[in-house]
């Protein structure tokens, strides 16, 4: 039963995430041909604001409900009104700063961006615990159908205000109508709705557990959009625009699998908390299975980011290609991280995982600032060296509490890693050779190199592969047992 309930939950969670996720691609796709990389950029130095914004506002109360097993009306209705609250001081301060930011980054225009922005936050409060309890439930149908709605809206909306020469108020807006579109779906699809109460207890009990979420939170939105705030102040929107469309474009893949991972590890691993051996043997599963999928993804990416970038992007984005590279081979480990630190929560270790991340972000930070003294690529390769130094850290207490840290999982997944390293290596000369036009090399070769993988997985029998293969099989028969 939990194995059906986690491939249902998985599927549901994938489409919703790749539905939504390539409807806003493509309007991204059409609005870079039609906007400058300083729009894009200068949209770009507000994300570390926003990022802190929304991670206060949630107040790590979201994880709370996902890990606790025993929650009432009463402690969901808490939450929902403490996160109204906050999000209401939130999006005042979040004005309040505007001047400032403005001032810090000399661009005036951030002022009027961050005040609109403060709206955003504040409607993104309204429908955080639907989308909680969805999760919670594994319900990822209506998330999907919501998700999928809000980027079509917010997307055509930012292409006729394109059209028509807003420039950067274009992605403004389309960040602000999705988050408006779906927080009125949640509340007109969904029949939650809170109670007219509030506990002290509830908000007490939750947040001894959420407490510590929310700093992890954070930190890690510090951390991972730091690099905004460097680059903005150090260079110019312009280079800002060129790193964070490399960013974006190399997190696809990477964004996909922890957007899965995310909603459905923490519930699935908090209800098999308790048997450490199905546990242990759940998080080995997930780690073989997401270096088998995301490894020739971003290997893959890192070999053809001139022709992709050609095609997708147009001329102008060129410049992008050197950190598109090397960004591709810090976001490999991604998911990684993304299921040591579930393992933590699901245990209610929410004090360790914590501790993990200062130490993480302080080191992020530090290597942030020493790479951009060697330009805008100083800071890619930053994130390179990051991403393996955090996973040894993140795998630390998976070591100390179910025998499966750093060593071990290095030797589950490095046989497709290495296998996704020649292939690309492979498609990478090829194109070095080849001369037809953008679109045809891409296509071309992403058949080349897919094929290559395929077959060169069955040739050495990848354990990943027989493993992915047996849970499917094993889920899909009992599944249909029940």
């Amino acid at each position: 039963m939990l194995k059906a309930r986690a491939l249902s939950a998985t599927m549901w969670s994938g489409a919703d995430i790749i539905l939504r996720q390539a409807m806003q691609f493509l309007f991204t796709i059409a609005l870079v041909r039609m906007l400058s990389p300083t729009d894009f950029g200068t949209v770009a130095l507000l994300t570390l604001f926003t990022g802190i914004a929304t991670a206060v506002v949630d107040g790590g109360f979201s994880a709370a409900l996902i890990q606790n097993q025993r929650v009432d009306h009463v402690d969901e209705s808490t939450v929902f009104w403490c996160n109204l609250v906050i999000g209401v001081v939130v999006a005042v301060a979040y004005c309040a700063i505007g001047p400032l930011v403005a001032i810090f980054y000399a661009q005036p225009v951030l002022s009027s961006l961050m005040s609109v922005m403060a709206v955003n936050v504040f409607l993104g409060a309204l429908g955080t615990i639907h989308r909680t309890l969805l999760t919670k439930q594994l319900n990822f149908r209506l998330q999907m159908r919501v998700g999928l709605v809000s980027a079509v809206v917010s997307g055509c909306v930012a292409i006729l205000m394109a059209l028509n020469g807003y420039g950067v108020w274009a992605l403004v807006a389309q960040i602000v109508t999705m988050t408006a579109v779906s927080t009125c779906l949640f509340w007109v699809w969904h029949p939650w709705r809170p109670a007219w109460v509030w506990s002290a207890s509830s908000a007490q009990k939750l947040f001894g557990f959420g407490g510590y979420h929310l700093v992890s939170g954070v930190l890690d939105v510090v951390y991972a959009k730091f690099y905004t705030l460097v680059i903005g102040k150090l260079y110019s929107a312009r280079e800002l625009g060129y790193y964070n469309n490399a960013d974006n474009t190399s997190q696809l893949p990477g964004a996909f699998l922890v957007g899965v991972l995310t909603r459905v590890a923490l519930p699935m691993f908090s209800f098999a908390a308790d048997d450490k051996s199905k546990l242990r043997r759940g998080v080995q599963l997930s780690v073989r299975g997401v270096i088998l999928i995301n490894a020739p993804a971003m290997f893959g990416m890192a070999a053809l980011a001139d022709p992709l970038v050609r095609v997708l992007f147009g001329a102008q984005w060129l410049p992008a290609v050197p950190s598109l590279r090397v960004l591709c081979l810090a976001c490999i480990l991604l998911p990684l991280h993304v299921i040591n630190l579930n393992v933590l929560m699901a245990q209610g270790h929410s004090k360790l995982m914590l501790r993990l991340e200062v130490i993480k972000k302080v080191l992020g930070v530090v290597l942030t600032c020493i790479g951009a003294l060697f330009g805008v690529l100083g800071v890619a390769w930053s994130q390179v060296i990051f991403s393996v130094l955090a996973l040894f850290i993140n795998a630390h207490y998976s070591k100390r509490f179910l025998q499966y840290g750093f060593v071990e999982q290095l030797l589950d997944f490095s046989p497709p890693l290495v296998v996704a390293g020649l292939m690309a290596l492979v498609v990478y000369l090829v194109s070095q050779t080849w001369h037809a036009s953008p679109a045809e090399k891409l296509v071309g070769l992403v058949i080349l190199g897919g094929s290559l993988y395929f077959f060169a997985t069955f040739v050495f029998r990848l354990k990943a592969v027989r493993d992915v293969a047996e849970l499917i099989v094993a889920t899909s028969s009992r599944k249909l047992g029940d």
